[in-house]
């Protein structure tokens, strides 16, 4: 019986012409991010179970990859639940991963410190479009970094590498968990309520005012306090200051620090950023992982009708390892979605070092060959790609397929020439 030539599913073989696209990317990433200070670190693969099970990673810890206990730990006979038979997991993000790291090294790395990992992860998800079981993440963090400054920095490196790979007219969406909590408490819901209210505030851009004043009242929630909660929504659609309505509205709920400090991130990143993007507030803005504190933020392009990115302050990750509280705040670009729009907007990669082919007819002498080697080799030291390959019967089909690969320039060498020089 023939072997499965196909990946398995929710997985993907990369072909050499969307490889090339990604090595830019992330050329382009490290470049950015290293420029402002990030620094570059590798996790493994898989972690802990009880890591990327501790209730900090919303839905995406329903789908863990998990892996089987190995030899003698093994035992399925006397195993009467999953801890019997499960140590570890697939990472399921990379801030876990990013997170247990910076709890064991601490000693060793400077504070604050910012890191930037790419690397795969993995997620048991129902495949579609953009979205596979393995897929590549790219985060930036700063962790030891109490002030705002640190999500001035995120924001800023985050749309310089944007628009550094091209991409204009996008938004940075941004809000507060604390916001979102003193909306509540205004409305006069209780503090174990929030995180379903929250679910069901992010489903705004698709079910709208109307269909969250529906879920909320299904939900068994008092109708005037739904109403309250509601009512500020209307506000703020009529508001020309979206900032300043929330601000006067939240006198009392939210604390004067908190006010200023985010207002501090919007006007210091609008006072310093390029002309790429734009800064939104958007007090819908929920997140769903349910270790974020404090800011957090999404890039959205509007023009596709998708996001593609986003982030926030985890200030209490931290602690979950060491018992001791470290201010964490990161900001992630959606890799795979990046790749995707690059690919259908027919990307040419730039700057590209001249591509030649060398095709070299067969039977010729060792020391021609090496002759044209030789050839070969000055042109790559000078800068050139230089492709050395034998040539085919059908060259003109042979040299369809380099020019679609990119090759630019053709040196055909055959046999009695070679001899002749």
């Amino acid at each position: 019986m023939a072997l499965n030539k196909k990946p398995v599913t929710g997985m993907k073989d990369i072909l050499p012409g969307e490889m090339q696209i990604r090595d830019y990317v992330i050329g382009v990433i490290k470049e950015t991010y290293a420029k402002f200070g990030f620094t570059s670190i590798e996790t493994p693969c898989m972690e802990d179970i009880q890591n990327l099970s501790s209730k900090q990673g919303g839905e995406n810890e329903k789908l863990v990859f998990k892996v089987l206990k190995r030899g003698e730990k093994l035992n399925l006979e006397t195993a009467k639940e999953e801890a019997d038979v499960v140590d570890y997991g697939m990472r399921y993000d990379l801030t876990v991963p990013l997170v247990r790291y910076y709890s064991n090294h601490a000693n060793e790395l400077p504070a604050p410190f910012k890191a930037l990992q790419i690397g795969n992860v993995w997620r048991a998800d129902r495949p579609q479009k953009g979205r596979y079981r393995q897929f590549m993440q790219c985060d930036i963090d700063i962790l030891g970094e109490a002030s705002n400054l640190a999500e001035i920095e995120l924001i800023l490196a985050t749309t310089t590498t944007l628009g550094n790979l091209g991409f204009q007219n996008f938004e940075i969406r941004i809000n507060d968990r604390r916001i979102l909590k003193a909306m509540a408490a205004y409305s006069g819901f209780e503090e174990a309520q929030y995180d379903s209210i929250f679910i069901t505030l992010d489903k705004m851009d698709k079910i709208g005012l109307d269909g969250v004043e529906k879920e909320l009242l299904a939900d068994g929630y008092a109708k005037e306090h739904v109403d309250k909660y509601l009512s500020l929504f209307q506000g703020l659609q009529a508001a020309e200051d979206t900032l300043s309505f929330i601000e006067e509205k939240m006198t009392g709920f939210l604390e004067d620090e908190v006010r200023t400090s985010f207002r501090e991130i919007i006007e210091s990143v609008n006072a310093t950023k390029s002309d790429c993007f734009k800064l939104v507030f958007d007090p819908t803005l929920v997140r769903g992982m349910s270790y974020y504190t404090g800011t957090i933020f999404e890039i959205a392009m509007p023009e596709l009708g998708i996001s593609c990115g986003g982030g926030g302050r985890y200030d209490r990750m931290v602690g979950r390892f060491t018992g001791k509280d470290v201010p964490a705040c990161g900001f992630s670009i959606g890799f795979e979605r990046i790749i995707l729009i690059l690919q259908e907007n027919g990307f040419q990669i730039p700057n590209q070092s001249k591509k030649i082919a060398y095709l070299v007819e067969k039977g010729v002498s060792k020391d021609a060959l090496c002759e044209v080697i030789g050839k070969a080799q000055k042109e790559r030291e000078s800068g050139a790609q230089v492709l050395v390959v034998r040539m085919n019967k059908n060259r003109k089909f042979q040299k369809e397929q380099l020019t679609a690969q990119g090759y630019e320039e053709f040196r055909d060498f055959y046999k009695e020439e070679l001899k002749r020089g």
